[in-house]
């Protein structure tokens, strides 16, 4: 996938194109469907596949006391949208300038000037230009005047739920440790990716030694818990089950920061600082609590590592 980092690096000749625009924070299940809406457009068309986003959710500059947190980075945005078949993505960067343009020059500058844009695809609520005066029905009014059509993409639910896929939804389901079902609304694991670094080497000292991660990752942690879970190591491609904590450590307090710490399973030996890991969460198996003692806090150790290899592995030992 092309990364065009502003409208001036798409070359003259690019197009015609097909054109999903959207924030596609987490790159969810939902922005999965309008991806694949796209791509079936742009073939029956033979356009390229261009997604339009931007390098910052929009509030953070108009409302930055209200603007949420971003379920994931803008290069993890957009190493996923490249995993998901896509010709180009155009990264715009959402400034002042930007964020002062009209409805109708957004769409004559960026989508019809610089992609030169056959279809548009939105979800309902979409809004864009000035005042976020721009809506799906200004774009069919567009349309005829800049020789594109629209495609309107109605918004996805899971099976068994009355609520639509969303970054929102999402957020709350991280605030509350749901993994599992925050998976299910991504359409993939929850995950963070960052580099080992060197902690208080604590749990190697009680038995339980951990890769500790850097406090700079690329997506949205879960809540403070512990989970069952895996650690990928992608200096050397392999996969490890693991026993994933997120938090400060009550027992001792003495963590300023919430880190996140993976033990892997059966491996003690293992000597990954600097190695680049992604962590995967695939249950919460409970909350973080302060524990009475060092041997308290073992016991429950011992306990987590028991119920993560069952969950991940289907093995049990006594």
């Amino acid at each position: 996938m092309i990364v065009f980092r502003g409208q001036g690096e798409v070359p003259a000749d690019f197009g015609p194109s097909a054109v999903a625009i959207g924030k596609f924070d987490g790159v969810h299940a939902g922005h999965r469907a309008v991806i694949e809406r796209l791509k079936a457009d742009a073939a029956a068309s033979g356009a390229r596949a261009v997604a339009v986003t931007f390098d910052r959710n929009p509030l953070a500059l108009l409302r930055p006391e209200i603007c949420p947190e971003n379920v994931v980075s803008v290069e993890r945005k957009l190493e996923l949208l490249g995993e998901l078949g896509l010709d180009a993505t155009l990264l715009l960067t959402f400034d002042r300038t930007l964020a002062s343009r009209t409805a109708e020059q957004f769409v004559e500058e960026i989508l019809v000037a610089a992609l030169h844009v056959s279809t548009v695809l939105v979800g309902r609520d979409f809004r864009f230009g000035r005042g976020g005066a721009g809506t799906p029905e200004l774009l069919r009014e567009l349309g005829p005047k800049y020789g594109f059509t629209v495609d309107v993409v109605d918004d996805v639910y899971l099976d068994h739920s009355e609520r639509r896929v969303s970054s929102s939804w999402i957020r709350e389901l991280l605030a509350d440790g749901d993994v599992r079902t925050a998976g299910d609304v991504l359409g993939r694991p929850v995950d963070v990716r960052g580099e080992v670094v060197h902690g208080l080497k604590r749990g190697r000292e009680l038995g339980f030694p951990t890769a500790n991660m850097s406090a700079i990752v690329d997506a949205l942690v879960p809540a403070d818990g512990v989970y069952a879970g895996w650690l990928v190591d992608h200096d050397t491609d392999i996969r490890y089950p693991a026993a994933v904590s997120v938090g400060t450590n009550p027992t001792f307090d003495d963590v300023l920061v919430r880190q996140v710490e993976a033990h892997v399973l059966d491996e003690d030996s293992l000597e990954l600082y600097g190695h680049d890991v992604t962590v995967e969460f695939t249950e919460r198996l409970r909350g973080m609590v302060a524990f009475e003692g060092v041997e308290a806090l073992m016991a429950q150790m011992s306990a987590d590592v028991v119920a993560a290899r069952a969950l991940l592995t289907g093995e049990v030992r006594a």
